[in-house]
């Protein structure tokens, strides 16, 4: 059971997040987020927490983006593009429970105070920016860490927004490194 209130884009995600865990879930009808929707997920996370998982897709993206600016100390969880495309359709209702349970279980909330842990020279260093196969890698890293797929600069804002450590961090890039010696 999940304590917090899982706020998703549609009815279908619904769903696919209730064959997965038992939680309460809203939805917050894609772009029509209104005051009484934003108030709905306010008293949510006053009450019990948030997290939001909203699809892998520009459009999720920004769904996210509105909903923390306007409701602080929530949580985001992020389904990988791969697990949530089917048949061209991306989306939460097209992933599997086991992929929404490990998105859920990496929900990371946003710091107040973003650290700077991580910087442009640690991107290329680890070739997340200026490599042939950096959006591979970035793809990899943003699910081992609970992040989501981004673009480098966006990827730079998320590990340092949501205080990924330097530890957790090389955790990731080893089983990397060690998936693609297989």
């Amino acid at each position: 059971m999940i304590k917090e209130v899982i706020v998703v884009e549609g009815r279908d995600d619904i769903s696919a997040v209730k064959r997965a865990v038992e939680a309460e879930v809203l939805a917050v009808g894609g772009f029509g987020i209104n005051k009484k929707v934003i108030d709905k997920i306010r008293e949510a996370q006053i009450r019990q927490g948030v997290i939001v998982l909203t699809d892998p897709d520009f459009a999720g993206e920004k769904i996210r983006k509105i909903i923390a600016k306007r409701v602080i100390g929530i949580k985001h969880a992020y389904i990988d593009q791969k697990e949530g495309t089917k048949d061209g359709d991306i989306g939460v209702e097209n992933a599997e429970p086991e992929a929404i349970i490990r998105a859920l279980e990496k929900a990371r909330c946003t710091l107040k105070e973003v650290q700077s842990t991580f910087t442009v020279q640690d991107m290329i260093y680890f070739r997340l920016m200026g490599n042939t196969n950096s959006k591979e890698i970035r793809e990899f890293i943003g699910k081992e860490l609970g992040i989501g797929y981004c673009n480098s600069s966006q990827f730079l804002s998320r590990l340092n927004s949501y205080g990924i450590t330097k530890e957790e961090f090389i955790e990731a890039v080893n089983k990397m490194n060690n998936v693609i010696k297989r």
